[in-house]
């Protein structure tokens, strides 16, 4: 005999099982790797929350840009270079002179987050000096030379 419908709607349906999620594999992580994945992790935060707050100190007008927002639609037309000498742009590492605008604020950002690199390759760098491990320290060694030389300006091959 069939049970009425109102006593079926009472009775609690079968549970099922919830599905276990397969077992995550066991990876071993050196210590310098775990250092340098949070280097780049919360730099990577620190880097982006400095791009929006120099963002929201430009668009505020908090602090005076160096280009007004209204003078920006002249430049747009140009060429990097051409806007470089019109405007009187710094070029290279000045632009740490011009902090005190808020239209270069948002560089102290931007520098952080293309050091990360660096510093994550400078954690590595002992770890692998002491276990003698001469094909990573000569790869780590020579990223740092390449990067740091990079944005020094000495290797400057390109259009900028």
């Amino acid at each position: 005999m069939a049970k009425p419908q109102a006593e079926m709607l009472k009775s609690p349906a079968p549970k099922e099982a919830p599905a276990k999620a397969p077992a995550a594999p066991q990876v071993e992580v050196a210590p310098e790797q775990l250092a340098y994945a949070n280097v780049l992790l919360y730099g990577s935060w620190l880097g982006i929350a400095l791009l929006l707050l120099s963002n929201i100190i430009y668009l505020t007008g908090l602090v005076k840009p160096y280009i007004e927002p209204a003078m920006l639609p002249q430049y747009w037309g140009m060429k990097a270079s051409e806007f470089v000498q019109v405007a009187h742009m710094p070029t290279g590492w000045s632009w740490l002179k011009m902090l005190g605008y808020s239209d270069f604020l948002n560089f102290i950002g931007m520098a952080l987050l293309a050091s990360l690199t660096i510093v994550g390759y400078l954690i590595l760098l002992p770890a692998y000096l002491s276990r003698k491990d001469v094909p990573y320290t000569f790869i780590v060694l020579t990223e740092i030379v390449v990067l740091v030389l990079a944005a020094s300006g000495i290797l400057a091959v390109g259009g900028h």
